[in-house]
């Protein structure tokens, strides 16, 4: 599973997440490709079981890219624990997720149909809405 290997900080606040993604949104390195239609943080377990399904269905032909990262680390308090006494301590690690981020890749002769179903598997795994692109379609903007 992802995790850093080692973070500058090891508790880190939870932040915002407005607009949409605006580094990551384009098929780069495959020919097709699973965009996120929901803004949420995505952990690693849900990452890796994914990656398990593509590989799956695939049968480990082509080749896939993970394009996220789980760099936040999600701190929890011990379960019937009084209130203060600081932060919890890091329980797993998310990725953040926007609108428009290319999540997952395929490439490397893989028919369409194979593509589109895999990425629609790997899609289940996720709690969010997902959508399959191809490059080609990037390109002309559709």
């Amino acid at each position: 599973m992802q995790s850093p290997k080692r973070v500058k900080r090891r508790k880190v606040q939870r932040g915002n997440m407005p607009g949409n993604a605006t580094r990551c949104n384009n098929v780069v390195f495959g020919d097709y490709g699973l965009v996120s239609l929901d803004r949420m943080w995505i952990t690693n377990r849900q990452i890796e079981a994914a990656r398990i399904a593509i590989n799956r269905h695939v049968k480990r032909g082509g080749k896939m890219w993970i394009r996220i990262f789980c760099d936040k680390p999600f701190s929890k308090k011990p379960a019937e624990t009084r209130m203060g006494k600081g932060k919890g301590a890091p329980e797993y690690w998310v990725a953040v997720v926007k609108p428009g981020t290319v999540m997952f890749e395929l490439g490397g002769g893989i028919a369409r149909s194979l593509a589109e179903e895999a990425m629609a598997l790997a899609g289940s795994k996720l709690p969010i809405k997902t959508k399959f692109v191809a490059r080609s379609e990037m390109e002309l903007g559709a």
